[in-house]
């Protein structure tokens, strides 16, 4: 896998696959994915890709059928390495971190769109336990869930022009606060309890495995 930022070229692609095979459950774009990311990477335990790669599409049900196996490959691996430089920037190169926000134009001037990105920070917070958050620290996750909680679009939609920007320029300084006190103090990661099978599996049914062989002539023996 390549390393380092990806270039526009790689970062269009992958918001068009997103737009290509999202739904309403799925991560919508880009920037959205870029929140999540980040969110991942500064949770207060570590979230295995085979845990948050279902939640780009909003759940397994959701998974694209994709057009082959070089294009599913490439989405994964253009995601890795984006992941990959914004946490070498999150932790080690702080000055060099930007959010990914999306941006828009209004009336011949372009506009920065911060809303996605943090509704994917949300997302991506909502994969881990932050309870433990100190309350010095509460008003940092405010500042990113102002934006990315659709409850309080009526407190944006209260603020003067002067007071948006300051919030809006309160995100980067966040979720690099956020980052680095879970990464100066992790927490345990849960214990995962066994999955009890309550239903009997005859001998002759289908293998749970899903190897299509009977029960009695898979796993049984």
């Amino acid at each position: 896998m390549k390393t380092g930022p990806l270039n526009e070229t790689e970062l269009e692609w992958l918001d068009d696959v997103l737009a290509r095979y999202g739904n309403e459950q799925a991560v919508m774009d880009v920037a959205e994915l870029d929140g999540m990311l980040t969110a991942i990477l500064s949770s207060p335990v570590d979230i295995e890709p085979a845990d948050w790669m279902l939640t780009i599409w909003g759940g397994a049900e959701h998974v694209p059928r994709w057009a082959n196996d070089r294009e599913r490959d490439r989405f994964v691996n253009l995601t890795l390495q984006h992941m990959d430089d914004v946490a070498e920037r999150l932790s080690d190169y702080p000055d060099q971190y930007e959010p990914l926000f999306g941006t828009r134009e209004e009336e011949g001037q372009e506009v920065t769109i911060v809303e996605e990105w943090c509704f994917g920070y949300m997302r991506g917070v909502a994969l881990s336990d932050w309870s433990d958050l100190p309350e010095a620290l509460s008003a940092q996750l405010d500042a990113i869930a102002l934006h990315g909680k659709e409850e309080n679009f009526a407190r944006l939609d209260a603020l003067t022009a002067e007071e948006y920007v300051a919030s809006v320029d309160l995100i980067k300084p966040a979720a690099l606060a956020l980052c680095h006190y879970w990464l100066d103090n992790p927490q345990a990661a849960p214990v995962k309890q066994p999955v009890v099978n309550q239903h009997k599996i005859g001998r002759n049914d289908p293998c749970p495995c899903g190897s299509g062989k009977k029960y009695k002539s898979c796993c049984l023996k």
